[in-house]
């Protein structure tokens, strides 16, 4: 693979993925965890500091976690919501409702009541 079809497998810029390969920034652990799903490799392998056997690989490391192929406009979003305050978090809420196709912007305890205006 190239270094742009790693970055963009890894959903990072070529270059910074350049700086990562040359050991000039270290990549974050969801990062590094995303670099091994795509690269086939332990973490170990890839920071330099010994090849793991395939007996030592764990079974069902292929399955990728929640989270980690989020974009990095995902992640800076999640971590915006992380310092909300409940209304401000049910409000957004509502308004991502309103901005999915199919879903409803009512909650189930909303049901029968009118938008306020």
């Amino acid at each position: 693979m190239t270094q742009a079809e790693v970055a963009e497998a890894i959903g990072t810029h070529p270059e910074v993925y350049g700086r990562m390969e040359r050991g000039a920034v270290m990549p974050s652990v969801p990062t590094l965890l995303r670099l091994c799903l795509t690269l086939g490799s332990g973490p170990h392998e890839l920071m330099g500091f010994s090849e793991l056997e395939l007996s030592q690989r764990v079974p069902g490391a292929s399955t990728v976690p929640p989270g980690v192929n989020d974009t990095p406009e995902k992640r800076r979003l999640l971590r915006r919501l992380a310092r909300l305050d409940s209304p401000r978090i049910k409000a957004l809420a509502r308004l991502a409702a309103l901005l999915l196709p199919g879903v409803s912007a009512r909650s189930p305890q909303g049901a029968g009541r009118r938008p306020r205006a």
